[in-house]
């Protein structure tokens, strides 16, 4: 077996944590998969893996050895797909990170339809809220919303989606309705991420204002805020993407719509290095033809 395969299946069973869900993942038996990574041990003449009754353990060594295998697989992955380029249609592993809200409401149907597009595709989709490092991780493209703060990754604008605030009727009803966002002051904001205490943008005389907000509930799931919303228990500020069924049917209801935010975008992006993929371009170009076209 060659040393870019041993590197692979490294590489997998640190992704995986465990032997044998590596083996699961390349098909191989649990038993090849401790031979190779052994056989690559000894290569190095260096430990990159402790084993244990519980657990997989990464050494130092290990670790700086799996960030430069994946890059230099990533690099072989893309001299693979420079080529193919020009004599085939799309194939491969896609490693695809998603915000989980987004990608359960809209990208299911969309892979679904680009690998029926493109049966020789498979892909690997992880949904999180969180930023992850593409690179150190290993994904080949991440679909993001919002501001991007990492100069160093190519991004292709997907939809635009706007910040919504509302509530139910008979929250408004119980607690009135407020008129300018200070009014949020008094009433119990429905917030998103770690504190109870946020702050939600507005525009205020022309400018960009954040108002402090604060309420009965948090979350990290905007799903699970905006049900919230529907039972009457306070305000919320999300994206059109998630509240638009309840608004559509009445069970939300829009206040300060005079001092919407500025609408914020949903991004396609990717490693450099990544750029020739033609599976990466072709998936990016999928997502502008089915949510860019009617928005999301």
């Amino acid at each position: 077996m060659s040393q870019l395969e041993d590197m692979r299946i490294f590489a997998e069973t640190v992704d995986a944590q465990s032997f044998t869900a590596a083996a699961e993942r390349l098909g191989l038996s649990k038993q090849f998969v401790s031979k190779r990574i052994a056989a690559l041990e000894k290569r190095l003449g260096a430990r990159l893996l402790v084993r244990s009754t519980r657990r997989l353990h990464v050494t130092d060594l290990g670790l700086a050895f799996h960030e430069r295998a994946l890059r230099i697989l990533q690099d072989v992955d893309a001299a693979e797909q420079l080529i193919s380029s020009h004599t085939a249609a799309p194939r491969g592993l896609l490693r695809l990170s998603a915000p989980m809200t987004f990608a359960t409401l809209h990208l299911g149907s969309v892979i679904a339809a680009f690998m029926q597009r493109h049966p020789e595709v498979s892909v690997d989709v992880e949904l999180n809220d969180r930023t992850v490092d593409l690179i150190g991780e290993g994904y080949d493209m991440a679909v993001r919303i919002g501001t991007l703060t990492d100069s160093s990754l190519i991004a292709r604008r997907i939809a635009d989606v706007q910040r919504i605030t509302c509530a139910s009727g008979e929250y408004l009803r119980r607690h009135g309705t407020p008129t300018v966002p200070d009014d949020l002051a008094t009433h119990a904001c429905l917030t998103y991420g770690r504190a109870r205490h946020g702050e939600w943008p507005f525009r205020v005389e022309g400018r960009s204002r954040n108002v402090a907000v604060s309420g009965p509930m948090r979350s990290n799931n905007g799903e699970m805020l905006r049900d919230a919303a529907v039972a009457g228990l306070g305000v919320v500020s999300l994206p059109d993407f998630i509240v638009a069924p309840a608004l559509a049917d009445g069970r939300l209801v829009t206040v300060l719509d005079a001092y919407r935010a500025e609408e914020f975008t949903v991004h396609a992006v990717y490693p450099q290095h990544r750029q020739s993929s033609l599976l990466v371009r072709a998936f990016t170009d999928f997502l502008v033809e089915r949510l860019g076209r009617t928005g999301t």
